[in-house]
């Protein structure tokens, strides 16, 4: 008896310490990573009490999280902490804290990664380590408290009085707006945009119970002055999204958002643009205004976020550093806004930064213009390698530029209007065409496609000087053109011809045929320095109504040896790779003699305008892309094929040397038999 005694105090003992030790609070006790949350814990007698006697839930940021957390820890453990037991699952949009006030939490689930995502404010809640549950009992007997444990990878920061101030609790977003001076907002006021708000009559937006996202532009970005008279009521509903408390951690870049301004007569989104250039982060937001008036101007406005996730009663509140949908400064005030006197900062200042080694020449000219339209490098697109002796050369570097320079307005829609137009036009005559337009570079034109994609989006990409370029932020507004942001430099390549050839779609056939035989290897090798004369999609269709026979036998398998042959007619191997200006150079009334990899090619080289032309076998040829250039030379796109009719010949007595090796073997096996 006694044993079984001594068996079941000893079991009695065992769940008590299981118990105990398996607490919220000593399972944060236990973690050595969050011991600077616990020793916030520890210094609360409130937070402590909760956890002794309440149901609660917890959310519990890192070490690491509060090592890049530089603000007021004063009762802060008390906003990581709710009264309701919830496990995610459990998590509605929004969780009161234990704050004073009770100052929401917000709640977003992002969806479509690989494994869905939830984030409280700004925080992202590592699902891994959270859902950890326990009990206590409850007070006077009654039934067990549950509370729950989730780690997140952020520190929960609420607004913030000053500490001169009186303490101000959960305000919305008009509040915050009133009482900016007494929160700790930094070195940030808004008071031209609080002004405006009230002078157009709209509390009411701000003070709307609900879900928003608010932008609110700080006092430094109303310059010039007169910015201030152009913010209107639908330019203040602009800086408004209902329905979404978006931070920018789970926000998607891109992902377009309507706002108050999104109406029957004026059409305004936003979206959020976040960028690293290697050492820093920047979230920018852009208003695109789809459908203006007036006195709204279509196009996009970009704003970078000053002050980023403050939550309010009603939602979230962003500081920006200008008013969005506000268009009244020109490309060359638009490039040089973004670059602060002591900080590089703005998502194309590289690009500004290399405009200004070359001299002012450049910007003086952009300055003149009327009519502008600027492809912008973003600050990524400046970290290639290859760039860095290029820049020492301030002549190469000047005609790169160009490159990036057209003198007329050529916003998005135009692009894909014109691109839409010429394949309409080119049905039943011409397989492909693309729009083209001259730049500021002498003899050099951009080239654009539009790319579907699966959900039928369509991007754009420009090709200039040989580079294929991505537009991934288009369209932003100037008073004297437009901005199109580039994820790559142009004129500055960084292909083989034979990556060029494989990635080029106007350039399908002849890379498919250069294929059968491994021609296209040797446009890998860097050692050599090729010119390439290379016929576009449409001109092999050109030549298939113009020798059918020939044609369809070249496109055969056991015809690929044919195919080599006119290839190598078309490639030139040379100790330099040969632009079309030195081409031109090259001819004086005579024939341009060039060395291929079949024996030489004779060329007479004109130029017609802004065009060159080559006449072979007495055909003259259009060269509708010269200077593509390449890593290892130099591609001439054109719209023609150097080809004869009697280029492929097979009859009785031809050579095992001229028959492809398909045909060579149902020969001999005929032969056999």
């Amino acid at each position: 008896m006694n044993r079984a005694v001594s068996a079941a105090l000893l079991l009695v003992v065992i769940v008590g310490f299981t118990d105990a030790a398996s607490t919220v609070e000593s399972r944060i006790r236990d973690d050595n990573d969050l011991s600077q949350f616990y020793q916030l814990l520890e210094a609360s007698r409130v937070a402590n009490n909760t956890l002794m006697y309440r149901q609660v839930t917890v959310f519990a940021p890192t070490n690491k999280a509060f090592q890049n957390y530089f603000g007021n820890t004063d009762d802060l453990v008390l906003y990581h902490m709710s009264n309701l037991a919830l496990t995610t699952d459990e998590f509605s949009t929004s969780i009161l804290s234990e704050l004073t006030g009770s100052p929401p939490l917000w709640v977003t689930r992002k969806t479509g990664s690989y494994r869905p995502e939830i984030y409280i404010n700004n925080a992202k809640v590592l699902i891994e380590r959270s859902n950890y549950q326990s009990s206590i009992p409850g007070n006077s007997g009654g039934s067990e408290e549950k509370q729950v444990l989730h780690i997140i990878n952020e520190v929960l920061e609420p607004v913030r009085s000053n500490p001169t101030a009186q303490p101000i609790y959960n305000p919305d977003a008009l509040q915050f707006l009133n009482q900016s001076e007494n929160l700790n907002l930094g070195q940030h006021r808004i008071r031209y945009f609080r002004q405006r708000v009230h002078l157009m009559h709209k509390e009411e937006v701000f003070k709307a119970a609900g879900q928003y996202t608010f932008f609110i532009p700080v006092d430094e970005g109303f310059k010039p002055a007169t910015r201030s008279g152009k913010i209107d009521q639908k330019v203040i509903d602009g800086h408004v999204i209902s329905g979404h408390a978006l931070f920018t951690a789970p926000t998607p870049n891109d992902k377009d958002y309507k706002t108050l301004a999104f109406t029957d007569n004026i059409k305004v989104t936003v979206s959020f643009l976040t960028e690293n250039d290697g050492k820093d982060t920047r979230t920018y937001i852009k208003s695109n205004t789809l459908v203006g008036d007036n006195t709204h101007a279509t196009g996009v406005v970009l704003a970078e976020i000053v002050k980023a996730n403050i939550p309010v009663k009603n939602g979230v509140v962003h500081l920006i550093q200008r008013p969005l949908m506000v268009v009244d400064t020109t490309v060359t005030q638009f490039l040089q806004s973004f670059k602060g006197i002591d900080k590089e900062d703005g998502p194309v200042y590289k690009f500004y930064e290399a405009i200004m080694d070359v001299g002012t020449d450049f910007l003086n000219d952009i300055t003149r213009q009327r009519q502008v339209t600027l492809f912008a490098p973003s600050n990524a697109a400046w970290e290639d390698s290859s760039l860095q002796h290029i820049r020492q050369d301030k002549k190469r570097m000047l005609e790169i530029l160009k490159l990036h320079y057209v003198r007329e307005q050529l916003p998005l829609e135009k692009i894909l209007k014109n691109n839409k137009n010429l394949q309409i036009a080119s049905i039943g005559r011409k397989p492909w065409e693309i729009f083209q337009v001259a730049t500021a570079a002498e003899r050099k034109s951009l080239y654009f496609n539009v790319v579907q994609g699966p959900s039928g989006n369509e991007t754009i990409t420009v090709e200039g000087g040989g580079v294929n370029a991505t537009v991934i932020t288009p369209n932003i507004a100037a008073t004297n053109g437009i901005i199109h942001i580039i994820d790559r430099v142009l004129g500055v390549p960084y292909t083989t011809i034979q990556e060029k050839l494989r990635t080029d779609p106007m350039l399908n056939s002849t890379y498919f045929l250069g294929q059968r035989r491994g021609f296209n290897n040797q446009l890998n090798d860097t050692r050599k320095r090729f010119t390439y004369f290379v016929p576009r999609d449409f001109a092999w269709k050109a030549a298939e109504i113009k020798f059918p026979s020939t044609y369809k036998k070249l496109f055969m398998p056991e015809y690929s040896y044919h195919a080599e042959q006119i290839l190598q007619r078309h490639l030139v191997v040379a100790d330099q790779a040969y632009t079309m200006a030195k081409l031109k150079d090259m001819y004086f009334n005579d024939t341009v003699i060039l060395p291929t990899m079949r024996d030489t090619l004779k060329l007479h080289v004109k130029e017609v305008g802004e065009s060159y032309h080559v006449q072979w076998q007495n055909e003259w040829i259009h060269v509708f892309r010269p200077d593509v250039e390449c890593t290892n030379g130099i591609i001439h796109v054109i719209d023609g094929v150097f080809l004869k009719d009697s280029d492929v010949q097979v009859n009785g007595s031809a050579s095992l040397a001229t028959l492809g090796p398909h045909l060579i073997m149902i020969l001999i096996a005929k032969w056999l038999l």
